[in-house]
């Protein structure tokens, strides 16, 4: 466990250095510790120092993990950065603060929904999830209808979208797509910019980034998911 609290106070480092390089850049990313697959046990240590903010990608494994945590961490922050499902659209609201994955209308519209039953969670926060490699294979909306998106959201729903997120192709150069994700969030006036990982958060601190979704660099290799 002391690992895991060198390698986050490391990476905190690494970040703090990164960010001096940029003054122009007037406030600091926010840094969620990727937990998925992850047991508490690992986590706690984290908790018990005072980070606050997390990512999931599973809604199921982040209910059975999280639930029972937020009620000793009071202050805890969870963000779903996976994919989410229309069967799993209430049980990812009872858990999560932040939903940083929307992709559709139909997934939307069912948030929204079940909003409108439980004021208790209506704070809730949300991120447009962009796929800016257009790659078929990857949830997210196109780059060229993420206005219309937006603006279909705005119009129909209760939902508090906050910002956009995007996971760039793996072969490409991440700093071009978080390129993309920046202009697009400034031509749709969305404060929050959801980019950067373990191995490329130097270039997304360059791009604006607003989170960072650090796992590896935190935690260290997990296990493959089943």
């Amino acid at each position: 466990m002391l690992e895991i609290i060198t390698n986050y106070n490391k990476i905190i480092n690494q970040i703090s250095v990164s960010e001096k390089k940029h003054k122009d850049i007037e406030y600091k990313a926010k840094r969620i510790a990727v937990s998925k697959t992850f047991e508490s046990k690992k986590i706690i240590p984290l908790l018990d120092i005072g980070h606050k903010i997390f990512g999931e990608n599973r809604v199921q494994e982040a209910y059975e993990k999280w639930m029972p945590l937020k009620k000793i961490y009071t202050s805890i922050e969870l963000h779903l950065i996976g994919p989410l499902q229309s069967n799993k659209v209430n049980q990812a609201l009872e858990v999560f603060d932040c939903i940083q994955t929307l992709d559709r209308e139909k997934i939307v519209k069912k948030i929204h929904d079940y909003l409108l039953t439980r004021k208790d969670l209506q704070k809730r926060k949300f991120m447009i999830q962009i796929n800016t490699g257009s790659e078929k294979q990857k949830s997210g909306i196109e780059v060229n209808i993420a206005k219309d998106f937006l603006t279909w959201c705005k119009e129909n729903t209760c939902l508090d979208i906050i910002g956009l997120m995007c996971i760039p192709p793996q072969e490409e150069p991440p700093e071009l797509h978080f390129k993309v994700l920046n202009d697009l969030a400034d031509k749709l006036l969305l404060e929050h910019r959801s980019m950067g990982m373990s191995g490329d958060f130097n270039k997304a601190i360059e791009y604006k980034a607003t989170y960072l979704r650090l796992g590896s660099a935190i935690f260290g290799s997990r296990k493959k998911a089943i």
